[in-house]
């Protein structure tokens, strides 16, 4: 090009060819893969102590006289109750006629039983477009 004006109209440019550009998607399938679930069972002991609580309850006879009735008591494990009857006498007096003596006893006993628990593993199948199955 040259920058006289009398050659501008001589220099022109002809489009001859024009390029255009298309894209697209498309989906390919390039294998499958399957995922399934194992489960496997396995027996495991158990093994704990077990206590157990229970109650004994025995009369133990007084026979004496009292001036009030005495209030339930407890020494350890064991809950006094007081029973008292009105005897007639010349005069009235209480006589504590038994305590009723409720002891508590505790007992441990090992306990063992078999229990069955089940884990579970996943499986993936992973198929190519070859045909060939492989696992992972």
């Amino acid at each position: 090009m040259s920058d006289d004006p009398r050659n501008v109209e001589k220099e022109r440019s002809i489009p001859l060819l024009q390029e255009e550009l298309e894209v697209s998607r498309r989906d390919i399938t390039a294998g499958k893969v399957r995922v399934s679930t194992v489960t496997h069972e396995r027996t495991q002991q158990v093994e704990e102590m077990l206590s157990q609580e229970r109650i004994e309850v025995e009369h133990v006879a007084m026979d004496r006289y009292i001036d009030a009735v005495p209030d339930i008591r407890e020494e350890g494990d064991t809950t006094i109750i007081p029973v008292v009857e009105e005897v007639l006498v010349v005069e009235r007096r209480l006589r504590l006629k038994e305590e009723v003596h409720i002891h508590r006893v505790r007992t441990t006993t090992p306990y063992r039983e078999e229990v069955t628990l089940r884990e579970q593993d996943a499986v993936v199948t992973r198929d190519d477009d070859e045909g060939m199955t492989t696992s992972e």
